[in-house]
């Protein structure tokens, strides 16, 4: 398979949506690590206009590229789950036990009951000891944590499904693939992801809190892991891609119709009020509308419009998992020691989102330079320097 520079694109832009999100957190009023003294219901609608779909395309992507991981190791007879489980196990367990510690600190620093005050060393201690004292009435911080970094823990384990299905069930798994592209490439086919993920949430949201631990989330894994196998599924081009770019600007409107719905209806019932049921239910099936549809739309739109290959692309699909993997330890830290400031929101917030970013790829490049330090962040030891290597590799986590 030719290399796909329109998922590059969309990989690298979605990280960049996820690093705006989580600047949003800070200001809104939802609970999160720590939040802004100026934080209001203002972005909330924003923040809607991304929630419903920004992780559902990451795993999308994601399956895409171990399409193209899978079959380069099955074409040069390299080895498949093993060298992937290095490159996400290590910076999963480097990342809880070094970056996101100081999220935890802070956090505790601002919401436990009379603060604590023994300082970050002590803290990190406790945490690595697995201290689970740190309690805010009967909410208790589970700790050591992985925070933002359980999509790496649930890439991993989708990737091991994955990879047991293609070992157990090779020629099974073939026809599935070629089954569901066929699916999808009918007339209407687009609306069977749809119909999957409606009945998901339909059926699941209600029961099942969107917890990030793994083993309780069976919501997130209902969305989350059939999206992952159809990105591997459609990412080999074909008459599907055809269909999506068609689709394109449907699937915009209807997206953007389901966010005027969903950002009505959580500001009208975010102080407590109870919605009636009919209306709790066509919430949960816009949603479904507004996650695929700009799925749906994403691909469409940077199939037709995306740009090809260059040095700012090779150099951006390298950096986006370390970024990731600072990002929100980087938000934290900037957000906490802006504060004495005091800045207006207006101001503070685009700073915020500026700094983050040049701080994660400052700190990209000082990764990239260490070659002992790369396998820390999900980079190769040794860097790509090969171009006919580096067209056909995806050195980073996608």
């Amino acid at each position: 398979m030719e290399r796909r520079y329109d998922l590059d694109w969309i990989r690298i832009c979605a990280f960049g949506v996820l690093v705006l999100y989580h600047v949003g957190m800070y200001y809104v009023t939802w609970d999160w690590h720590v939040n802004s003294p100026h934080a209001s219901h203002a972005l909330e609608p924003f923040m809607l206009l991304s929630s419903p779909w920004r992780l559902s395309l990451l795993f999308l992507v994601s399956g895409a590229a171990t399409a193209f991981l899978w079959d380069r190791c099955a074409r040069e007879g390299g080895r498949f789950i093993g060298p992937r489980s290095w490159r996400l196990l290590l910076p999963l367990v480097f990342g809880m036990l070094v970056i996101v510690p100081p999220q935890s600190y802070f956090e505790v620093v601002e919401k436990l009951p009379g603060g604590y005050h023994d300082g970050y060393l002590a803290f990190w201690a406790r945490y690595l000891a697995g201290d689970g004292s740190f309690c805010r009435d009967d909410d208790c911080l589970d700790l050591p944590t992985w925070n933002h970094l359980w999509f790496v823990a649930y890439l991993w384990c989708y990737t091991v499904v994955l990879w047991v299905l293609l070992r157990l069930a090779p020629r099974a798994s073939a026809g599935a693939v070629e089954r569901v592209r066929g699916l999808l490439a009918h007339p209407a086919g687009l609306l069977w992801p749809l119909a999957w993920l409606a009945v998901a949430r339909l059926l699941l949201v209600g029961r099942f809190e969107s917890t990030h631990a793994l083993v309780d989330d069976w919501y997130n894994h209902a969305q989350y892991l059939p999206l992952f196998l159809l990105g591997f599924a459609i990412a080999r081009p074909g008459p599907l891609w055809d269909r999506i770019e068609r689709a394109r600007w449907p699937a915009l409107v209807a997206t953007l119709a389901s966010w005027l719905f969903i950002a009505w209806y959580f500001g009208q019932y975010r102080d407590g009020g109870t919605p009636p049921e009919s209306l709790r239910q066509l919430q949960r099936l816009l949603w479904a509308v507004q996650q695929w549809g700009a799925i749906v739309a994403i691909l469409g739109f940077f199939r037709r419009n995306a740009p090809g290959d260059s040095p700012a692309r090779r150099w951006l699909a390298e950096a986006v998992f370390p970024v990731y993997i600072l990002h929100q330890t980087v938000i934290v830290l900037l957000a906490v020691y802006l504060r004495p400031l005091d800045l207006p929101a207006w101001l503070e917030g685009p700073l915020l989102v500026l700094a983050t970013l040049l701080l994660c790829l400052a700190g990209y490049e000082l990764v990239r330079r260490l070659g002992w330090v790369r396998p820390l962040f999900g980079l190769k030891r040794t860097a790509v320097t090969s171009p006919a290597r580096d067209g056909r590799e995806r050195e980073a986590v996608g």
